[in-house]
């Protein structure tokens, strides 16, 4: 080995313990707000972590272990009525959300935060930049839609969904307790590589409140962001995966297409796919996301908004 290539060899041995240190001895305190319960983990630049549709907060987690050496303090969420925690009554439950993040973000004094959202977290992290472009230096927004109802047809319109919408609200809210689970377990076939993560989504969506998920499940497909994109000031990176729907025709070209054309309203928005992660891609492709998410922060520190 030369000594260039050794010293190369040696700088990622170190960067790598570094990452593994961290993770080890990283403090971690659990802070409860609005029925929200946000899991702290390190010291440095905020990052608020939002998990999607009948998941735990746990499916940041070790994104966060990976980020540490990076100096980021991980603000982890458990959205109330997902994966066995104690669901909240309300009307608009992704507006509900939104509003409460906004405020925790305000009454932790979180200064210039990074806010990361999966599927769900995605959207309801692009309401928060909708409604506060300020509050937020940087988006990052993993495997989300703007508009989910436009998916298979890209004509529909918030108000041509909403009779499907409510008879999978309907549906959902009214199925006996096996039916139920067994579309749940359905529901999240390919949504990871690895068949133990599948389970524990499995295990997750039987220990969600049924209403909260059906509930939840409409506002996104009869919520369009589309028109409202241009408010976001935010630098925004958007991670999207493809490979689990190969085998019904997709692409990577044609499933970058789908997110061009949803977040074409979004001035800046920076896309970029996986080769081979799956809907998780924080579980299958954790290199990637880490780098993709590491160089986008770093790029972004001290900036002003």
């Amino acid at each position: 080995m030369n000594p260039l290539s050794r010293s190369r060899f040696l700088r990622r041995i170190a960067l790598a313990a570094a990452v593994l240190i961290a993770a080890g001895t990283a403090q971690a305190k659990t802070v409860q707000f609005q029925d929200l319960s946000v899991e702290v983990v390190g010291e440095g630049r905020p990052v608020l972590m939002i998990p999607g549709l009948n998941s735990a907060g746990g499916t940041w987690r070790e994104t966060c272990a990976g980020l540490q050496a990076d100096h980021v303090q991980c603000h982890i969420v458990q959205l109330p009525g997902f994966a066995g925690a104690a669901a909240v009554k309300t009307d608009r439950f992704v507006d509900s959300m939104r509003d409460r993040l906004l405020a925790y973000i305000k009454d932790r004094k979180l200064a210039k935060p990074v806010v990361m959202g999966h599927s769900l977290g995605g959207f309801i992290a692009l309401e928060m930049a909708i409604e506060q472009p300020k509050a937020i230096d940087r988006l990052v927004i993993v495997d989300s839609l703007a508009f989910l109802g436009a998916l298979q047809n890209p004509a529909a319109t918030a108000e041509s969904v909403k009779p499907m919408a409510e008879a999978m609200r309907k549906r959902m809210t009214e199925q006996d307790a096996e039916t139920y689970r067994l579309g749940v377990a359905n529901a999240v076939k390919g949504m990871s590589l690895d068949e133990k993560r599948v389970a524990t989504l499995v295990q997750w969506g039987e220990a969600s409140d049924r209403a909260t998920t059906a509930q939840a499940m409409y506002e996104m497909m009869t919520t369009d962001l589309r028109p409202q994109l241009a408010k976001i000031k935010t630098p925004t990176l958007l991670l999207g995966s493809w490979a689990a729907y190969a085998s019904y025709g997709a692409t990577k070209e044609s499933t970058t297409a789908i997110f061009k054309a949803q977040y074409a309203t979004l001035d800046g928005v920076r896309i970029e796919l996986s080769q081979a992660g799956y809907h998780f891609l924080m579980w299958d492709d954790p290199k990637w996301l880490q780098d993709q998410v590491r160089g986008f922060i770093d790029a972004g520190a001290g900036h002003d908004g």
